[in-house]
């Protein structure tokens, strides 16, 4: 490769950084807000429940997670982060729910309970009619997570852009021993 087609890749390549150094100092400052807003709701709904209403002995004693990160590659072997919902299955779950051969004859079974797909709403452990303050809280949480996994993805982009910008750089000083 020449030092003036290096060149230009060096420039669009500093260029791209650039942009995604831009979106991520935008994403950091809108993650910020939405987990102040978190907060600032979280604190209204224990003033309007009350302080005791709302805190760690309403939670429950058992968790399962409404939602998974799933990590992926992509075509520049970059990893990217994707908040994905718990209840949805990937196609390599799916799968027949049971036996492919059943039994018709014989004493009628009571189905045994199966645990739902979809997790409960954390919500009603506060009880049925929660305060419109605390849904804001969780839809303001739920945000802040799906950024942190967007801006993750894009911190791994701009590590591999200056891993780049950096080999290209050596590069045109290999080319061009006096200048660079």
């Amino acid at each position: 490769m020449e030092a003036p087609d290096l060149r230009v890749e060096l420039d669009s390549l500093l260029l791209q950084l650039l942009r995604d150094l831009e979106e991520l100092e935008g994403k950091r400052a809108v993650l910020n807000a939405r987990v102040e807003e978190g907060w600032l709701s979280l604190a209204k709904a224990r003033y309007a429940m009350g302080a005791k209403s709302v805190g760690p002995l309403q939670y429950a004693s058992h968790m399962e997670p409404q939602v998974c990160l799933h990590t992926s590659e992509t075509q520049e072997g970059l990893q990217k982060f994707e908040v994905v919902r718990a209840g949805i299955h990937t196609p390599e779950e799916v799968g027949p729910g049971e036996a492919a051969l059943r039994r018709r004859k014989g004493p009628a079974k009571t189905p045994e309970p199966q645990s739902s797909e979809a997790p409960q709403d954390p919500l009603n452990w506060f009880g049925i009619l929660v305060p419109h303050s605390l849904r804001q809280a969780q839809a303001s949480f739920r945000d802040g997570l799906q950024l942190a996994a967007d801006i993750a993805s894009l911190q791994n982009r701009i590590d591999w852009g200056r891993n780049q910008l950096r080999g290209l750089q050596e590069k045109l000083k290999k080319l061009e021993p006096g200048t660079a």
